[in-house]
C-alpha cells in the first residue's frame, strides 16, 4: 500500500505582518492600520483596530460568576487590503524585483522598496 501526500502550494502575499494597510471593502471601508498576524492558508490577516467583534466568555469553574463580554479583532481577506505607500500615504500595488539578488516588494506608486 501507498499513501500520497497531497502538498498545498500558498501563494506568495502581497502583505506582511508589520505593513501598514487600508481596508478597501466591507464594513470597515477606508480605515486603515497595521497587520497583527497573517494566516496564508486562510489567505485572511488581522488588522489592529478593524472589523471588530464581541466575544462572549462564558463563566469557568475556575472563576465562577466571571462571565464577560470582550471585543477583539476578526480576520480581514487579504483581497480587501491596500498597502499604504510610505512615501505619499495613499494605497498603492505592489510589486516584486531582483535587488543584489533578492526579490524584493516595491510600491507601484512611488517605486520605494517596502
Amino acid at each position: 500500500m501507498s499513501t500520497t501526500v497531497k502538498k498545498i502550494r500558498i501563494a506568495k502575499l502581497h502583505i506582511k505582518t508589520g505593513d501598514t494597510v487600508k481596508i478597501i471593502a466591507g464594513k470597515d471601508k477606508g480605515k486603515s492600520g497595521n497587520i497583527i498576524q497573517v494566516f496564508p492558508t486562510k489567505q485572511r490577516a488581522i488588522v489592529s483596530g478593524c472589523n471588530m467583534v464581541t466575544k462572549h466568555r462564558k463563566p469557568s469553574p475556575g472563576q465562577p460568576g466571571t462571565g464577560e463580554r470582550f471585543e477583539m479583532e476578526a480576520s480581514v481577506h487579504i483581497s480587501n487590503l491596500m498597502i499604504v505607500d510610505p512615501k505619499t500615504g495613499t494605497p498603492t500595488r505592489i510589486g516584486r524585483k531582483l535587488v543584489d539578488g533578492k526579490l524584493v516588494r516595491y510600491s507601484k506608486k512611488s517605486g520605494e522598496i517596502l
